[in-house]
């Protein structure tokens, strides 16, 4: 029996060994996580040493296998990954970089270095979460995202632009961060199409000292993505398509309420009600209506990168549409952008990189944030006024002052346009002398053209309008710049023992602006159309309808950075740069700045081998001063580049020149001093942690002094002197936190939230300067800011109020209000002499600069499918309400319901009246808590299967649906909290702000 057993199951194995020893053969494709296919990618069977290669394009194809088999995929600098074979024929493969989150690569400034050895504090921001929000500007992918970086709007038009602030406003002048894009230099990010970018380097502390003068408020180095050597052409097409509205409308009165309120108004002023009946007048016309639509944005990126055995390149092009929520296309912006990157290898020690951009752009502007801006006058209409009169012409804004008008007139009589067009780069080249010392000689490059043209015709708004033009005119503006950058640095890496390595870059940097200025008015313009708007074709050009004006500013710098790594435990590096300026005089003409910063990696320690839960841990110290020259040109010089208006013969006009700002030939470099300790944590394998303190101390503040007008100071092209007057210090703790999981083969989450306070204190204001007032509040009324000693920048300054009086008692208690009566806004007597005074009893009542900001983001991919959310929020600042005309007949908010309508009925809102009194002064009143929380970008996405795209030639392929400024949540009456002028003495101060719109999005990614 059991020879018979042992036969039978020889037979039977003999039989079924061919159906399960079936020989397969397998291909594919290996690809990184680009898409690129991978060549050289070695793929083997586990536990043998038969399997193959791929080929140049990624390709492979291996034969002889049997299911069960393991096919090991290996390539040098990425994650092996092992694939089981099943059925299938065809398996893809995508490979990731091997690389940790230490080891990844952060831009220091004139180099780089890992994660791990990094001693200064640097934010990233890498392109995978810009691309996550699809901005139409750089900005607003920063916003956010980084603690310590605070943006704000200056507009929300198309083109507008933003502000940026790193660790807060240390100068009353110009607090803009310095800019690199792959090195060169940036003034406005609106000329670069953010879905190019590769990663955000931010520098905030003593580091980019080793930028001189230029990085005195932080740098911002912008890497592009290019092409690699060795990998086959990469073509890239990402676009979207989007309708933008207004994210929020203000509640104003309408028809019927502004009636009953006018006529309460005109009856508390002892005048005759204008309506008879205002229960008739109906809902009325909404003006915000009339100027807010639905408008559409759209964006075309097309990408080609790769690259030879000997050259790589990267070349693209997009193009970018948005037309305006309020005037469509009279607010339009459009942009055009191309750009050209290559890296030559000419020989084994020589490479060659040049980089190349071209932007072109054309906008057009509303009048926004000023007193008669489209908005302010929206707001401000009579509701009972119809946008056309029965004739079918514009209606008349008469009865409601000499500042409101039809904005739809307004809109369609508004004729402003700016032309760009930029070319700008970098030719450089990198020698290696011999092993650890490197050359690099770049000249950057950069030529802008800025033309802007208005035309202003013939207009009547109603009688006494300010706006009312008897006499067409055009001005025509046109700029010219040109800039370079040479920089030549050595670079010496050397690691001397097993212990001990070194890194060592000195350098020069030379720098030169020039540029000239023509400013021509024309008068009379053929027919009064926009056609004919042309200079050559105006009537005349009157005396002072012609100016020019040429600006020359160059620098001169030494640099040097020394790096010490000892067992990659202890790190340490110095830095010191001499700058020259022409903007200071031959004493003052150069300064010494220097720095130095150390890490101390203390899971390198034996005592931290116990902390199993700790993955890494890092302490950051740093300090160093910059200087800062942001002032006008050869101010330390008299001159003669004012312009007087001088009369001969008695009745002939003729301009020439006369002194220009007073000089001061004294002043020097303003300096800041920046002190930031901080720790980096890695721990619990998926969180990892940075937290900063800072303290930034501006000194030696480069301001325009008072001094009497009796200096001629207030002649046309004149001004007070610059000296260095005063400090400021910014101080504040940062904190960012990172949670990212892989769950499972389907499922991965990566969520992130950062925070940071600030605190902004003047310290001291010298040189006979007290305090300094600015801003703009109303018509004729004092400066609603002061900068002084003990307080914020531009803090506000105005009364304070204490409730409503309700009775004749309570203000015959409050001595010194004249025409108050009850109802209105009853002010603290904050000087204590017992009698109020507009000018002795106002006192500091908010700061427009917020002291805590934060962000969150939320990413989650399950199988085919993301979702991402992204938030942000600010705190702690105020915004002055100045949108608001306040006349008797102009409209108002629908806040004024809740008006004092008789004792006891309020005791926060005054009453409404045409008569004489105290309530539109700047006080506590008008300004409101700025602070907000909104939900910036919202996307869902697809990614169909690589099997399905790689049957019609596709690498990948996602479409998605976003919505961005989904929500605000904020207390603010406003269109937007997030607001500011951008000057630091007059940030929060709204006079109908464009809004940021929000958008709905659909768009497509694809790669082939």
């Amino acid at each position: 029996m059991k020879l018979k057993f042992y036969i039978l199951m020889v037979l039977m194995g003999i039989l079924v060994h061919p159906v399960f020893s079936q020989q397969l053969t397998v291909k594919g494709k290996v690809k990184d996580s680009n898409g690129d296919g991978l060549p050289f990618t070695n793929i083997v069977i586990k536990g043998t040493t038969n399997g193959t290669t791929s080929d140049l394009e990624g390709n492979y194809s291996l034969s002889s296998l049997s299911t069960g088999d393991i096919l090991v995929y290996t390539s040098i600098g990425f994650v092996s990954q092992e694939v089981i074979v099943g059925a299938q024929t065809v398996i893809d493969v995508t490979l990731l970089d091997d690389v940790t989150s230490l080891e990844e690569v952060v831009v220091i400034g004139y180099g780089t270095t890992s994660e791990k050895e990094l001693t200064g504090s640097v934010s990233v921001v890498k392109g995978e979460a810009i691309e996550a929000l699809n901005p139409t500007r750089v900005e607003q992918a920063l916003q956010g995202q980084t603690p310590g970086v605070d943006i704000s709007s200056q507009s929300g038009s198309p083109g507008g632009s933003f502000n940026i602030r790193i660790r807060g406003v240390s100068t009353n002048g110009d607090n803009k961060p310095l800019i690199l894009v792959d090195g060169v230099v940036y003034e406005n990010l609106g000329s670069l199409n953010p879905s190019s970018i590769e990663s955000i380097n931010i520098l905030k502390d003593a580091s980019s000292g080793i930028y001189g003068v230029r990085g005195a408020n932080g740098v911002i180095l912008i890497t592009t993505k290019k092409g690699k050597r060795g990998s086959k052409p990469q073509i890239s097409f990402n676009t979207y398509y989007g309708i933008q509205e207004a994210s929020r409308r203000l509640p104003v009165l309408n028809a019927t309420e502004y009636g009953i309120l006018a006529n309460e108004a005109f009856a508390a002023g002892n005048s005759t009600p204008p309506f008879s009946n205002p229960s008739s007048l109906g809902q009325g016309t909404d003006w915000q209506d009339q100027v807010f639509d639905q408008a559409p944005i759209q964006n075309y990126d097309f990408q080609v990168r790769g690259g030879g055995e000997t050259t790589s390149y990267s070349f693209g092009a997009g193009y970018f549409s948005q037309e305006g929520i309020v005037g469509l296309d009279k607010a339009s912006y459009d942009r055009l952008t191309v750009n050209f990157n290559s890296n030559t290898k000419i020989s084994e020690k020589l490479n060659i990189d040049l980089i190349t951009n071209y932007t072109g752009s054309k906008r057009k502007t509303l009048s926004e944030n000023a007193i008669g801006s489209v908005l302010f006058n929206a707001l401000n209409m009579a509701p009972t006024m119809t946008p056309y009169d029965a004739e079918g012409n514009y209606t008349l804004a008469n009865g409601l002052g000499g500042e409101v008008i039809n904005p739809l007139a307004q809109i369609d009589n508004t004729y402003n346009d700016t032309w760009s067009n930029r070319v700008f780069g970098k030719i450089g080249l990198n020698y290696d002398i011999i092993e650890g010392l490197q050359f690099q000689s770049s000249l950057n490059f950069d030529y802008t053209q800025d033309r802007f043209k208005e035309f202003s015709p013939e207009s009547f708004y109603g009688a006494g309008k300010v706006f009312n033009n008897i006499e067409s005119s055009v001005n025509e503006d046109q700029k010219n710049f040109w800039s370079y950058t040479w920089d030549n640095v050595l670079f010496y890496d050397k690691k001397i023992s097993a212990d001990h390595s070194i890194k060592a870059t000195v350098g020069t940097s030379a720098y030169k602006t020039r540029g000239e200025h023509l400013l021509t008015t024309g008068w009379g313009i053929p027919n009064n159309d926009v056609q004919f708007a042309d200079i050559a074709r105006a009537n005349e050009i009157r005396v002072g309808g012609a100016r020019s004006e040429q600006f020359d500013q160059r620098l001169m710098s030494y640099f040097a950075r020394a790096e010490y790594n000892y067992k990659y435990k202890y790190l340490l590096s110095v830095m010191a740069r001499r700058d020259g300026s022409t903007r200071f005089g031959a004493a003052n003409k150069f300064g010494i700045f220097t720095s130095a910063s150390a890490g101390w990696i203390m899971t390198e320690e034996n005592f931290m081998s116990s902390l199993g839960f700790i993955d890494f841990a890092k302490m950051r110290v740093s300090y160093g001063t910059t200087g800062n020259d942001k002032i006008g040109d050869f101010r330390f010089l008299s001159s003669l580049n004012g312009e007087g208006v001088y009369v001969f013969d008695g009745n002939t006009l003729a301009i020439g020149t006369a002194p220009g700002a007073l000089s001061n030939p004294l002043i020097k470099w303003e300096k800041n001093k920046q002190f930031n300790v901080g720790i980096d944590l890695e721990f619990l394998n998926n969180f990892s942690l940075t937290a900063d303190y800072f303290i930034k101390t501006t000194s030696d503040l480069l301001l325009e002094v008072p001094v009497s007008g009796l200096t001629g100071v207030g002649a046309n092209g004149s001004g007070s002197p610059t000296a260095n007057a005063g400090s400021v210090r910014n101080k504040g703790l940062e904190l960012a936190i990172n949670y990212n999981k892989v769950m499972s083969d389907d499922l991965e989450i990566n969520l992130g939230y950062n925070i940071a306070t600030l605190s902004n204190n003047t310290l001291n204001l010298n040189d006979g300067v007290s305090f300094i007032d600015a801003g703009g509040f109303g018509i004729g009324q004092l400066p609603p800011t002061r900068w002084i000693v003990g307080q914020s920048i531009g803090a506000f300054y105005g009364l304070v109020t204490d409730g409503v009086f309700q009775n004749n008692e309570e203000i015959a208690a409050s001595p010194g209000q004249t025409n108050a009566s009850p109802g209105d806004l009853k002010y603290t007597d904050v000087d204590g002499d017992g009698v109020w005074n507009n000018e002795k009893d106002r006192t500091f009542i908010g700061s427009p600069i917020p002291s805590l900001s934060m962000g969150l983001t939320v990413s989650v991919k399950y199988k085919n499918f993301d979702f991402s959310a992204f938030a942000n929020g600010s705190f702690g600042n105020e915004v002055s309400r100045n949108y608001e005309r306040n006349l008797s007949l102009t409209n108002k908010t629908s806040y004024y319901i809740q008006r004092w309508t008789g004792e006891g009925s309020t005791n926060s809102f005054p009453r409404v009246t045409t008569g004489a009194n105290n309530n539109g002064l700047f006080s506590d009143h008008w300004l409101e808590d700025a602070s907000y929380v909104r939900v910036k970008n919202v996307q869902v996405g697809y990614t169909f299967p690589s099997e399905l795209m790689n049957k019609i030639g596709v690498n990948s392929l996602r479409i998605y649906t976003a919505i961005n400024n989904l929500h605000t949540f904020t207390n603010y009456q406003g269109y937007d909290p997030n607001i500011s002028s951008g000057e630091a003495l007059n940030a929060g101060n709204d006079i109908g702000y464009y809004p940021q719109a929000r958008t709905y999005q659909v768009g497509l990614n694809l790669t082939f």
